[in-house]
């Protein structure tokens, strides 16, 4: 996710993160970067009569985009803080793209298959092959995550949002 977040402040933009791993990521490192750490969900709601505030996003790049996450988004499971934004970003036509980080025999099945054209359905912008990337051997994830196109999907979600018209600054 640094990497992610170095292209983005690198091109002027700054970033919103939500996640349900928390401990998975190196929140310090992340607000020093940012000044900002993840939004998790469990942060204590705003008083009475206050509203939270987030900043406007210009676009959403989920990744890595795992078998699940990809399957409970397009079934509308919003049971984690996560899921529950992107799902609605999703549904004001925020500028997305996802890049699925998914092992190839789960790639093959029906279910993945289905959801990938949904998302395509709904104006989602899923790298794939024709970008170069491509499913991994099962076994393989480790070794692949390293490969993440942090860039273009940059670039990509850049393009999107350019062509609607919604950068904020």
């Amino acid at each position: 996710m640094g990497i992610l977040i170095n292209i983005a402040e690198a091109a002027g933009w700054c970033d919103n993160r939500y996640t349900e791993r928390r401990a998975l990521l190196d929140v310090s490192r992340i607000e020093s970067m940012t000044g900002a750490g993840p939004r998790t969900g469990s942060e204590p709601p705003a008083d009475c009569g206050q509203t939270r505030m987030v900043r406007k996003a210009d676009a959403m790049i989920i990744a890595p985009a795992s078998y699940n996450s990809i399957n409970r988004l397009v079934a509308g499971v919003a049971d984690n803080y996560a899921l529950a934004v992107v799902a609605e970003l999703v549904g004001v036509g925020l500028p997305t793209v996802v890049v699925p980080f998914v092992n190839a025999a789960l790639a093959r099945r029906a279910p993945y298959q289905t959801a990938l054209r949904v998302l395509l359905s709904e104006g989602i912008r899923v790298l794939g092959p024709g970008d170069q990337w491509e499913p991994h051997e099962p076994g393989a994830g480790g070794r692949s995550h390293g490969r993440l196109p942090w860039q273009q999907a940059f670039d990509i979600a850049t393009a999107l949002t350019e062509r609607t018209g919604d950068r904020h600054q």
